[in-house]
């Protein structure tokens, strides 16, 4: 299992999200090996939810789909031990914690030990919230990553520091994942205000959708998060996967400017 601060030393970071399932899920499997090769440092894998909270329309609507396909942990589980030893790029996986209670949290810790998964991000399960499930985390060696956003307190990120391992993720807006606006205008000041607490990479995400808004950020910050603009690229090319895969490629070039 790769470490994830281990892909920022010396480096910036870019970091993209798909979700499990959308289309299919040898598709999916297709897509993680096919971002392996294009150079991206850290995939994370969301696992469809019906009501998926701090996600946008282009990630609700991908979820959907998935779950009418049938897919759940224990099948993107399968889609992972598949890829073992074929891709050398961390594994993050990102849901809503009723999905991980309803599988079992003793089962969810051992089978992403089995499949190599080097991260979880969950959303809606606040690191004070369920502070035991984040131990749990850090006993099999898997990184708890958390998430702050613009108003996020001072006092809140002194206590956050003692919990965050991997990367920190950084909410760009006040909004969903895929929002158009894009980062907020002030984010000198917003990542200083992080960094003054937080040792761990920051890697920002929410609304980052072409080079433009990359190069705006990167200075900033330890990594870059794209997620519905490679959702919204994968379900435009669904019906031609090579043009799928060659479109990827050349949107993680274009987008991996340093």
């Amino acid at each position: 299992m790769l470490k994830i601060q281990q892909i920022f030393n010396n480096k910036k970071a870019f970091i993209t999200y798909i979700t499990a399932g959308n289309p299919d899920l040898e598709t999916t499997k297709e897509i993680i090996s096919e971002l392996n090769k294009a150079g991206v440092d850290i995939i994370e894998i969301g696992i469809p939810f019906s009501d998926p909270l701090a996600d946008g329309p282009v990630i609700q609507e991908a979820s959907q789909m998935a779950i009418k396909k049938g897919v759940n942990l224990s099948k993107i589980f399968n889609t992972l031990e598949s890829l073992k030893g074929r891709i050398n790029t961390p594994i993050v996986l990102m849901g809503y914690y009723n999905s991980i209670l309803n599988y079992g949290i003793d089962k969810f810790m051992e089978d992403c030990k089995r499949t190599n998964v080097s991260g979880v991000i969950i959303p809606d399960l606040p690191f004070d919230e369920e502070p035991e499930f984040y131990e749990k985390l850090r006993e099999n060696d898997i990184d708890g990553i958390l998430l702050v956003a613009p108003n996020t307190s001072e006092e809140r990120l002194k206590k956050l520091s003692n919990y965050a391992t991997g990367f920190l993720y950084c909410v760009s807006l006040m909004g969903v994942t895929g929002d158009s606006k894009g980062p907020v205008e002030y984010i000198n000041d917003y990542i200083q205000k992080i960094r003054k607490y937080i040792n761990i990479p920051i890697a920002i995400g929410f609304g980052i959708d072409n080079q433009e808004k990359v190069k705006s950020l990167i200075d900033y910050v330890d990594g870059i998060i794209v997620g519905s603009a490679i959702i919204k690229l994968i379900d435009k090319n669904k019906d031609n996967k090579d043009k799928m895969f060659e479109e990827l490629r050349s949107f993680v070039k274009n987008l991996k400017v340093w």
